[in-house]
């Protein structure tokens, strides 16, 4: 096997909110520092930049910043660690990350005024109902 079995050193829980607020930003400072190396193992730099990546790592941070709970935070951490660690890995293979953290949920755009010119009302339907 290409990869070596690590031994995952689970920290212990949180104590309090603060503390798991601070490992929430060294989570992601270790992200941001792996933003590099993610770029050149991937070859995104033709796809995106590196403060994309950077603005699409907290987008997803942001979307639990609702949660209180300790025990949740450092649930949702070390999902995130163990996502970092496969990407960085080069567990995932490019179009995963590409559909994952540069198109995103907003899904991919696609033009389609070029089609739409000269097209009937059907195949104008078929256009707009079978774009993901």
């Amino acid at each position: 096997m290409a990869f070596t079995m690590r031994a995952v050193k689970v920290p212990p829980n949180s104590a309090s909110l603060e503390e798991a607020r601070h490992r929430v930003f060294d989570f992601f400072k270790q992200a941001c520092r792996s933003i590099p190396t993610v770029m050149e193992i991937y070859n995104l730099e033709d796809v995106v930049t590196p403060a994309q990546l950077r603005s699409s790592i907290a987008k997803q941070i942001r979307q639990n910043q609702s949660i209180t709970n300790p025990k949740v935070i450092d649930m949702l951490l070390f999902k995130g660690t163990e996502e970092l660690n496969n990407i960085v890995e080069h567990a995932k293979q490019r179009h995963h990350v590409i559909g994952q953290y540069v198109i995103g949920e907003q899904g991919l755009l696609q033009e389609t005024g070029s089609k739409d010119q000269a097209s009937s009302e059907f195949l104008k339907k078929f256009y707009t109902s079978n774009y993901f």
